[in-house]
């Protein structure tokens, strides 16, 4: 791994920071979208363990239950409703600032992202679908021609079968 060359190695202080900033908005974006993913599996996980201390939790109608384990438990739901909470925020931080990296790239339709090369060699366009549906509509007209003929064949044969026995 090669690492860029000072600003004082015979270069002007900015000739690489045009580079280097939009190598670090992609890098960065990327790492964005990795520590999203990994908000959003904190986050399921902090609320399965929110259900999990619900479900154990007991209301405490002071009959049969300790207010001692009520307040421990019901401690240790605010801290991860905290957490929680904490967690949502970040989360959206990384969405606004993803979001914020991506406001200059123009969409892309879905249909373009997918590699597709025809016959002849040309790349996939609108026109590439509607002569491949007209393609399958006659390749299915033809197969269902010869499989009446095959029907009207099969049922000739076992007529003169029948003839053949009377």
């Amino acid at each position: 791994m090669s690492t860029p060359p000072l600003a004082g190695a015979g270069m002007p202080p900015g000739a690489f920071s045009g580079t280097q900033a939009q190598a670090a908005r992609e890098v960065n974006t990327a790492s964005l979208c990795r520590i999203g993913q990994e908000t959003v599996q904190d986050i399921v996980f902090r609320t399965m363990e929110i259900f999990q201390l619900l479900r154990n939790m007991q209301l405490p109608n002071g009959v049969t239950y300790h207010t001692g384990t009520y307040q421990d438990r019901l401690g240790k739901l605010q801290e991860h409703l905290r957490q929680l909470s904490i967690l949502f925020r970040k989360l959206r931080l990384v969405y606004d600032k993803c979001n914020e990296n991506c406001a200059g790239l123009d969409p892309v339709p879905i249909e373009q992202l997918i590699p597709y090369v025809e016959e002849d060699g040309s790349k996939h366009d609108d026109r590439g679908a509607a002569s491949q549906l007209r393609f399958a509509s006659e390749e299915r007209r033809e197969i269902m021609e010869v499989n009446k003929v095959t029907k009207l064949k099969l049922i000739c044969v076992k007529l003169s079968l029948f003839h053949c026995k009377a």
